[in-house]
């Protein structure tokens, strides 16, 4: 008897990150769907979550951007289509994407590409190395804003682009299901006193996700804590705490790296902050948040301006202005507590409507199997 259909991923490896979470959970899908789903990366500690949903993982060194590199990858990719009978192969990631491309043509898959980024051009042929995401079968776009930006910038007709928002579980950001204890326990590891509001911004810590112009805005609110969660490079770290110094915010500013119960500290905050000074492509702590009934402000540019309806399950602010983000976040934490749940309860009801992993499962492989017929 022959095989199931095997769908490929490829990414340049499974650390963590958005892009990988979402490449386990399509992996999950593909398995319930009756396919068999191989990921083919570098490699990380998220290639147990591949085995554990009932993928298989191909080592190959596609975190690599040379262009030998990515020709030997090509090489190595159709070698594996040919021996797993390969029927899709999907790219998630510019270079692997280039590898996947050849490959695919050379093992006679069909070719599908995720446009996660904005992607700058702000070097010669960045356009072009670029537009690889553009040449799928079917090009899924995860929001609304970037759909369009595909369109506009590399022509592609609609009838490829497939919009499918990324998705949160909402049995992992329950807010019911949060302990009181665990929350408490955090507030008070984080040094806040009974009733102190405190103010969580959740990004790995780079320059574009905005930690400085909340810890900017932070000095126009007395008495509020603002809570770093995310790691990143020490010397912007560092940046972040001699501001915070010289702005004479005290233990008001709290670098806490990366937090694994991001559910916990979510529900330990008063307000979720979104601070990007850049186009987020979709923005997924923007729906963690608000999966777990959270008031979220959020920059006002990118996928957050899909997921965060103004006023009513959260507000937006410019970007970059730490004056204006500080007086939406005196408004609202200014509200009475039933009001702020209220706009969070909207807000999971939001996602629960819109942006769940099991809808962005089932657009997938509908995609996956409108190719497949």
């Amino acid at each position: 008897m022959s095989r199931p259909p095997a769908i490929l991923q490829v990414l340049p490896a499974l650390v963590s990150g958005g892009v990988e979470r979402g490449t386990v959970e399509i992996a999950e899908a593909i398995a319930a769907a009756g396919y068999r789903p191989i990921v083919a990366s570098a490699g990380g500690p998220l290639v147990a979550e591949v085995a554990r949903v009932g993928g298989v993982h191909a080592t190959l060194p596609l975190d690599t951007k040379s262009p030998l590199g990515i020709w030997r990858n090509a090489a190595a990719l159709t070698a594996l289509i040919r021996a797993e009978d390969v029927a899709i192969i999907h790219a998630r990631s510019r270079a692997p994407a280039w590898s996947a491309l050849l490959a695919a043509r050379r093992g006679g898959a069909r070719f599908v590409t995720t446009y996660h980024g904005a992607y700058n051009e702000g070097f010669p042929g960045k356009r072009l190395y670029n537009s690889v995401m553009a040449r799928g079968e079917r090009v899924i776009a995860i929001s609304r804003f970037i759909a369009d930006l595909v369109a506009e910038r590399h022509g592609t007709p609609p009838s490829r682009i497939r919009l499918i928002p990324r998705g949160v579980d909402p049995r992992r950001f329950d807010p019911a299901a949060v302990p009181a204890a665990r929350v408490l326990a955090l507030r008070e590891a984080w040094g806040a006193a009974p009733g102190q509001k405190i103010v969580l911004l959740p990004a790995r810590l780079t320059r574009w996700k905005g930690q400085m112009v909340l810890v900017e805005a932070l000095a126009r609110l007395p008495g509020v804590i603002g809570v770093l969660a995310g790691g990143g490079g020490e010397a912007f770290a560092q940046e972040l705490k001699d501001r915070a110094a010289a702005l004479g915010l005290g233990q008001r500013l709290v670098l806490a790296g990366h937090v694994d119960a991001l559910d916990v500290a979510l529900r330990a905050a008063d307000v979720v902050v979104h601070a990007s000074t850049d186009a987020e492509a979709f923005g997924r702590t923007v729906i963690e948040a608000q999966a777990m009934a959270r008031p979220v402000i959020a920059s006002d540019l990118g996928g957050p301006r899909e997921t965060v309806a103004e006023g009513v399950t959260g507000w937006r602010v410019p970007p970059g202005d730490p004056a204006a983000l500080a007086d939406a976040l005196s408004r609202v934490l200014a509200m009475p507590e039933a009001e702020r749940d209220a706009a969070g309860a909207r807000a999971r009801d939001a996602v629960l409507r819109d942006y769940t992993t099991a809808a962005m499962q089932a657009a997938t492989i509908g995609v996956y199997r409108d190719l497949l017929a």
